[in-house]
């Protein structure tokens, strides 16, 4: 992918797109105080270099019936490549685990998972105890959430 200098028109298109994806052209443009062809020209830009990822619907939990949010905290019983890259493609298969990092300290990895309630969660748990190479697991239950997809600060 091209690399792309980021100026503050930039900044300003990335800034709206992130509060409302669904935003015409022509009024991105007016927000930004551009005209419409050199604001889709930058917009293709910025989606050509990788910088615009994709566009979706952000979904409220709740209403979609997953009101429970857990955080897992992962240990693998090694550390060699093929155990990470074991782990790491059977995650991706999770429909569940809504995102996963490699971390730093006493887990290797923390998986954000989102689940029905205590029963579904229970199932889910058991399939992450099953994935190749785990060791250990901590599960940590979300009370309540106080920021989430948050746009990024640009």
């Amino acid at each position: 992918m091209p690399i792309l200098k980021i100026d503050s028109t930039d900044n300003q298109i990335l800034a709206h797109l992130q509060n409302d994806g669904r935003l015409s052209n022509v009024e991105l443009a007016e927000h930004i105080h551009l005209s419409a062809s050199p604001c889709l020209r930058r917009v293709k830009q910025l989606e050509n270099a990788g910088v615009i990822k994709h566009y979706r619907a952000a979904l409220e939990r709740k209403k979609v019936g997953l009101s429970m949010t857990v955080f897992i905290e992962v240990g693998l019983n090694n550390h060699t490549s093929e155990a990470s890259e074991d782990f790491e493609k059977s995650v991706m298969n999770l429909p569940n685990v809504i995102s996963a990092y490699l971390v730093s300290g006493h887990a290797d990895y923390r998986l954000e998972v989102v689940a029905k309630d205590l029963t579904d969660y229970e199932g889910i748990l058991k399939t992450i105890q099953n994935l190749p190479h785990v060791k250990d697991i901590h599960s940590n239950f979300a009370i309540r959430a106080i920021k989430s997809d948050a746009p990024l600060p640009i």
